[in-house]
């Protein structure tokens, strides 16, 4: 009995956690689009994990590096005026296990006259208790 006790107590703590995590997930993602839509390029780049195998993959093929990404964004969005209004729908978030997630959505962005859309896949990793963004490939 003690051991169906724990087995149970086991499974809804791991469940309260994936919530959790969940959760913390979605709200990465609100607060990096909050980010991008004050014109915040840091805010925005601080949510990505600050190494040099960072993988951001887009239609002008892959890029390795987090300062190479920045400069990719601040080229391609040099201001806020540039940068518009993004949205993110997010489609599907799936745990690999406790410290890695795959996350599936789509984006907008709407700048001027000029809407631009696509989807992404986003590998999430747990790093120093934080969900950061470790390889991105983004349609569109």
């Amino acid at each position: 009995m003690k051991i169906l006790l724990l087995s149970c107590f086991l499974c809804v703590s791991a469940m309260l956690t994936k919530a959790q995590d969940n959760r913390d997930i979605l709200s990465v993602l609100e607060t990096q689009s909050v980010a991008w839509n004050r014109g915040d390029l840091d805010g925005f780049m601080s949510f990505y994990a600050k190494s040099d195998s960072l993988l951001f993959v887009g239609k002008r093929g892959p890029v390795y590096g987090w300062q190479k990404i920045y400069d990719r964004y601040k080229s391609s969005y040099p201001d806020k005026e540039a940068m518009g209004a993004l949205r993110y729908n997010i489609i599907n978030i799936k745990f690999i296990d406790n410290k890695n997630v795959f996350v599936l959505g789509g984006w907008e962005v709407k700048s001027n006259n000029n809407t631009l859309e696509g989807y992404f896949t986003l590998m999430m990793q747990q790093i120093d208790g934080l969900w950061k963004i470790v390889s991105d490939h983004t349609s569109g």
